[in-house]
């Protein structure tokens, strides 16, 4: 005979729309080494809702209907769990159960208002000149005419850039030593044996041990270190700004010095791992290299310098074609109706921005690198989610893009790039985004400085 919790669960599983039938552990495996042609096989076969067991326990169930992800993204944030313990445990280990990408309400609305100061007003401009001016320094090191791999160089960037939005000024040797650190973490999450394990088992299978021990905690140390010796120079960032750092202190100094340097390390670490807008902008490159019209084009805009209209939208087709992270979690509080299923409370439901961005119902020739189309349409709130959406948006949706058209326009005024393959790169899974497979391999060479060079960098009288 049943018992009513066997009943409840038969009955709640009737709610949940259809998915693959094979053990939760090959689904896991699926998920951690080719999970985007996983989500692909599962679309085509079951259609924009269906169910997958990646681990024992919960089940996800993924979308692609924008109409489905406004219904998720406007759910009142206490019926929709985001945290590290409820819907991103596999986050945990790297980015601290404290972190504000992993905290549900009402503390994740406690710390968005903290942090969200640090990326808007004049602040922006700031950082967009400090983001050329790192940009323009890390180039003129890249190699010329010989092929190299251009992800571990905007990782470079990208993490000096967040270094001097968090710190200001960081001393070189501290700079090279956090980045040989950070690189060893993410080498040591990556190794497709722990990507499967983390899937199939959960956070304890790189937890249980010594070995992510030994890699994070010389990370910790290093950014702890950094926060304490700015603690003792007054929060200085060595240029007369704030810095997030500053700011962050400021917020937390309410709070006991453990509670302050816990919170400090999972913010502060959680930015510092911004392999996202690295894994972007090396996309961007990739893609533009493959077709030269479009390249050609935005040089002559960066150029000329009086638009930005297609950067951005080079921009913003980067993101949508090739999203850095692919699906967007949350954990049901209470049942939600969706396309015709009661998914019950207890359940991952998943807007997949990876599918939806390539709806041909959304995007024609969806597969199809094409800025224009942003030319054309501006993108919408519920079909372009690479920030994901609602309240929960990321707080640096503002700051990647900036990055991203700043960097992009400094290498396109400082150097020629062409493909060292002719082939164009798949994609490998970099613990939370997926890069080019080969790095985005390029050949570089110093491009002659034109008049409208040397006038842009003429000091401003006045």
């Amino acid at each position: 005979m049943s018992s009513p919790n066997e009943t409840l669960a038969r009955s709640d599983e009737r709610g949940l729309p259809p998915g693959p039938r094979m053990p939760s552990s090959l689904q896991a495996i699926g998920w951690a080494l080719r999970p985007l042609s996983f989500m692909e096989r599962c679309e085509s076969r079951y259609g924009e809702l269906f169910t997958l067991r990646v681990r024992r326990g919960r089940p996800w169930v993924l979308l692609t209907n924008p109409e489905h992800a406004k219904e998720v993204f406007t759910t009142a944030p206490e019926l929709m769990r985001s945290g590290a313990r409820e819907a991103n445990p596999l986050l945990g280990p790297l980015l601290g159960p404290t972190s504000v990408m992993l905290l549900d309400e009402p503390h994740h609305m406690d710390d968005r208002k903290r942090l969200l100061p640090s990326f808007h007003g004049t602040r922006m401009q700031e950082y967009g000149e400090m983001m050329a001016d790192v940009a323009r320094r890390e180039i003129a090191g890249w190699p010329l005419g010989e092929p190299f791999a251009l992800w571990p160089r905007m990782q470079a960037i990208s993490l000096e850039v967040v270094m001097r939005a968090v710190f200001g000024e960081v001393k070189g040797e501290r700079l090279e030593l956090l980045r040989e650190r950070l690189v060893r973490l993410t080498s040591w999450v990556n190794h497709p044996n722990r990507l499967a394990m983390l899937a199939a088992i959960g956070p304890r299978s790189i937890t249980t041990g010594s070995g992510f021990e030994k890699v994070m905690k010389p990370v910790e140390e290093l950014v702890l270190e950094e926060v304490r010796e700015r603690a003792l120079d007054g929060g200085d960032s060595g240029n007369g700004q704030q810095t997030i750092l500053a700011m962050l202190a400021h917020a937390y100094a309410d709070t006991g010095s453990q509670e302050s340097d816990r919170k400090m390390r999972d913010e502060l670490v959680t930015m510092l791992s911004d392999g996202p807008t690295a894994t972007s902008l090396a996309w961007v490159f990739e893609r533009l290299l493959r077709h030269p019209e479009k390249l050609a084009r935005l040089r002559e805009e960066v150029l000329e310098g009086e638009s930005e209209e297609y950067l951005s939208a080079v921009v913003t087709e980067t993101l949508r074609l090739c999203p850095a992270v692919p699906v967007v979690m949350r954990r049901l509080v209470e049942p939600l109706r969706l396309g015709g299923y009661t998914i019950p409370a207890g359940t991952i439901v998943a807007p997949c921005v990876y599918l939806m961005h390539r709806r041909g119902d959304i995007y024609p020739r969806p597969l199809e690198f094409r800025p224009e189309r942003f030319l054309e349409e501006a993108a919408g709130t519920y079909t372009w989610i690479p920030f994901g959406g609602g309240v929960r948006r990321c707080v640096a949706a503002s700051f990647a893009p900036l990055e991203m058209r700043r960097v992009i326009q400094t290498v396109l005024r400082e150097v020629e790039l062409r493909p060292a393959d002719a082939r164009s790169e798949g994609v490998a899974r970099s613990s939370v985004s997926f890069a080019p497979d080969g790095g985005a391999l390029v050949i570089a060479t110093r491009r002659a400085p034109s008049e409208a060079d040397a006038e842009r960098r003429q000091p401003v009288a006045g």
